[in-house]
């Protein structure tokens, strides 16, 4: 029919096989476009998160409970660093002893021993939580109070004897004769001895003659 038509026809009508494959390619072009389009529209698949069971905390959550709960106040004794107590005075055993953290007076008691029979204990607070370092003087005086002025007790006119059982080193050195090492030395004698029992063993520590714990004996009590 194409040759039945005239020749500026067929001219006008023709198409030439360039513009031809320039249309496909276009439309292919639209095509793929088009696809795409559609395929993104389309509704994705949504992943529930994993049912954790009632009373069953997540592996991570797991890992960090040690952590947590040493770090939480108010935790059981025994959890922390070990203290460590002199025991001394009236117990079997004295010496220094390495107790749990939370630890009590009764604990550190049980560790040297136990008091010895007839102490009187009625001053000493079993139930009291240990500190890292303390001493723990069993049967011993009270301290005597720090008397007005600031004098150290055994040092001011007309001072009474100090107790060689509860003395502190500051307050030993304050005696006639009796300096910072010497006053050491008697402390260390005490915590060794559990105490003195009498005036009279103070001859025993050393450092101190005949002349010196004359002048000391009027000075002090067991």
């Amino acid at each position: 029919m194409r040759e039945r038509l005239p020749v500026w026809l067929q001219a006008r009508c023709g198409v030439e096989p360039r513009t031809v494959a320039a249309v496909t390619l276009v439309l292919l072009v639209g095509v793929g476009f088009a696809a795409h389009q559609y395929g993104a529209a389309r509704p994705q698949p949504v992943v529930a998160p994993d049912v954790v069971a009632p009373g069953k905390a997540p592996p991570e959550t797991q890992a960090q409970a040690p952590a947590l709960a040493a770090a939480a106040p108010g935790a059981a004794p025994g959890s922390g660093s070990p203290v460590v107590v002199d025991v001394s005075g009236k117990v079997r055993e004295p010496g220094v002893r390495r107790l749990p953290a939370g630890s009590r007076v009764e604990d550190a008691l049980a560790a040297a021993g136990g008091v010895r029979p007839g102490t009187d204990t009625t001053g000493l607070n079993r139930a009291r939580v240990l500190v890292d370092g303390e001493q723990v003087l069993v049967g011993a005086p009270a301290e005597p109070q720090q008397p007005p002025g600031g004098a150290r007790p055994g040092t001011g006119p007309g001072a009474g004897p100090i107790s060689l059982g509860s003395a502190t080193v500051e307050q030993l050195d304050g005696l006639p004769g009796v300096g910072p090492v010497l006053a050491q030395h008697i402390v260390d004698f005490r915590t060794a001895r559990g105490g003195f029992r009498s005036v009279e063993e103070l001859r025993q520590v050393e450092g101190i003659g005949e002349r010196r714990f004359a002048d000391l004996r009027t000075r002090v009590r067991p």
